[in-house]
């Protein structure tokens, strides 16, 4: 008999290997954290078949589908099944409902690897309708307080050092700001969202009960927050971290210069450090228009000068100059409009170790 999972609860929690037997441009537009993608058909094939469904019927678009993917191409997808089943023997096998396409494949692992391999029931729209789900009830059933701070205070780091942080930023892959891109790309929408509803799952399922998120515009770079998220984050309560201009100008030099840096190189190799200068003045270009043409230009010849003496010596002191520039005349003045709107919400201001403090021991008074 063919094993059916429905339990969605236990596989994420458990993060169970699972393998997405859908076409890879169903895949690329969301998936689930770790998850392998080893369709049972290419994009090409799907969309032959899907044209046949439409004009022939079902029957015509199996018979057709097993005609394109027969023969050494039908050896080769389930030698790869059988890879990921050896190797994951825990794991699952899915597609978009649950259907025909993870039926077949579970059927060939069975008859040509003699591997009996579980699939998910109801596959990946039942998987996302139960982190959709996950999402909504931890909005009504949790309790949220948002962490502010002008520019560079490190609200991520305070983040990674609670148990109860979520990283918005994280989850995005980008750091939130028009500087915050990163070396490696950002996901799609949709694996943004399963992604803050897996770690939400976890969290509750430690028993946490109270989150704290930085406070971000609906969008984080490309990722657009869920709405309903962002439409509390209007009104949660607020922390408000600070620091001296000089601890933040250290603090964005290491990480949108020095890291940075390191990670375009890590990626691109040769080419990193012209990638990475590119894109930092692609970023600062992204702002031309709300820091006015004088400042821009002013902070412009600041940050080319700062790229060609770190190509030159590899030295970063010079960064400094545009980054506070940047901190004095721009980010400053429009996080203090924040603060003064946002004030009434505020109920603790503080360094970094006193606002640690403070949200442990809020977590503890809550409970």
């Amino acid at each position: 008999m063919p094993i059916d999972v429905t339990d969605y609860r236990d596989i994420f929690l458990h993060d169970r290997p699972m393998m997405d037997t859908r076409a890879p441009v169903e895949f690329v537009k969301g998936a689930f954290p770790g998850v392998a993608n080893l369709p049972l058909m290419n994009d090409s094939e799907r969309q032959r078949i899907g044209t046949c469904y439409k004009e022939q019927g079902q029957q015509a678009a199996i018979t057709l589908g097993h005609q394109l993917v027969s023969g050494p191409i039908k050896a080769q997808r389930i030698q790869a099944w059988a890879e990921f089943a050896q190797a994951h023997p825990d794991g699952l096998l899915y597609c978009f409902r649950g259907g025909l396409r993870s039926q077949i494949v579970q059927q060939w692992l069975k008859d040509e690897a003699g591997i009996d391999f579980p699939r998910v029931g109801g596959g990946y729209k039942a998987m996302r309708t139960f982190l959709l789900g996950t999402l909504e009830q931890a909005l009504t059933q949790s309790d949220f307080v948002l962490l502010g701070g002008m520019t560079g205070t490190g609200k991520t780091e305070v983040l990674m050092q609670l148990n109860n942080g979520l990283d918005l930023e994280g989850h995005a892959n980008h750091r939130g700001s028009s500087f915050g891109k990163r070396a490696t790309g950002q996901p799609s929408n949709i694996d943004f969202e399963n992604r803050l509803a897996v770690d939400l799952l976890k969290k509750r399922d430690r028993g946490i009960e109270q989150f704290v998120l930085e406070d971000e515009s609906r969008m984080v770079g490309s990722c657009a927050l869920p709405l309903p998220l962002f439409q509390g984050m209007q009104e949660f309560p607020m922390v408000w971290l600070e620091d001296s201009l000089q601890g933040r100008v250290e603090r964005i030099l290491r990480d949108y210069v020095v890291d940075l840096c390191a990670e375009f190189i890590g990626v691109h190799g040769e080419e990193g450090f012209a990638l990475f200068s590119e894109r930092l003045l692609a970023s600062l270009n992204n702002v031309q228009k709300r820091l006015g043409g004088e400042r821009h230009r002013r902070m412009l010849i600041l940050m080319e000068a700062a790229l060609a003496e770190q190509a030159r010596s590899g030295a970063v002191d010079l960064h400094r100059d545009w980054i506070e520039g940047l901190l004095r005349e721009y980010y400053d003045p429009m996080y203090a409009f924040q603060r003064e709107k946002k004030g009434a919400r505020i109920e603790f201001v503080g360094e970094q170790a006193a606002v640690l403090e403070y949200l442990r021991q809020r977590v503890i008074q809550r409970r």
